[in-house]
């Protein structure tokens, strides 16, 4: 083979890989592993944010204004105020509040609150009433939620899926784009996979409540080439770091109406 022809034959050798490179990066999309990391006072330490839905819309936040406008225009009930309203008693609040939960799904109803001093009143009169039903206390136990009032059992949790599902119907909209939903693990991690090159607006659309402020979350992320076929974090937070690629506004609570 010739001086000439050997390098011709590597130029029609390259050529002809390209296609099968670019298909292959068009291809591609990235991951955003997001980190949710907070602080509920000054006194306290830092602490992933569990069990807490986050969402990415497509667009900038200017693309995004009349969504943005919506979030933060949106009247807030707070757990504790719902619950108050609708007559749960102190024990069922603090229930609630030591695990963070919405609704009494998010964690077991253990014997102890259903008998002797930690009962929470709502959870022994349901068993009593499960119990009377089912014949035993171990089914009695096993179905307590069954005889809960809806308002207690997760009225809280339906108010705020009814709100999020207006204000992501509103997101889908203006984005023309389906718009990603994760939840974090107990950890506060949790991850946004199948993106493509763009910009984002990362939103926890309803405020989390922090102690005594709520917490807002409304940043844009950038998705690069580089970042494709990759995990890029993203740390969240409620306080300013070097680290922190989005810092919450919060808001003090409010009085309960």
């Amino acid at each position: 083979m010739n001086r000439v022809t050997r390098p011709f034959i590597l130029l029609l050798a390259v050529m002809a890989l390209m296609p099968l490179v670019i298909g292959h990066s068009q291809n591609q999309t990235g991951v955003l592993r997001l980190r949710a990391r907070v602080k509920l006072s000054d006194a306290t330490p830092l602490r992933g944010l569990a069990r807490k839905r986050f969402f990415l819309v497509p667009g900038s936040l200017e693309q995004n204004r009349a969504l943005i406008d919506a979030i933060e225009r949106q009247p807030v009930v707070t757990r504790d105020c719902y619950y108050q309203k609708n007559g749960a008693s102190p024990a069922l609040i603090e229930w609630l509040k030591d695990a963070d939960c919405e609704s009494v799904y998010c964690r077991e109803i253990e014997q102890e609150f259903v008998t002797g001093p930690k009962a929470v009143p709502e959870f022994a009169t349901a068993f009593a009433a499960s119990e009377k039903e089912f014949g035993n206390a171990a089914t009695a136990m096993k179905w307590l939620t069954t005889n809960l009032p809806p308002n207690l059992r997760d009225g809280f949790y339906r108010d705020r899926k009814g709100v999020l599902a207006g204000l992501l119907e509103q997101a889908q909209t203006s984005s023309g784009a389906t718009v990603q939903s994760v939840m974090t693990d107990r950890n506060g991690t949790a991850f946004f996979t199948d993106l493509g090159v763009g910009t984002y607006v990362l939103t926890n659309l309803v405020p989390v409540e922090l102690g005594q402020t709520l917490a807002t979350w409304n940043c844009e992320v950038q998705i690069k080439t580089d970042d494709l076929a990759s995990e890029k974090p993203y740390l969240i937070s409620n306080r300013k770091d070097k680290l922190v690629k989005c810092v919450a506004v919060e808001k003090p609570v409010p009085p309960c109406q």
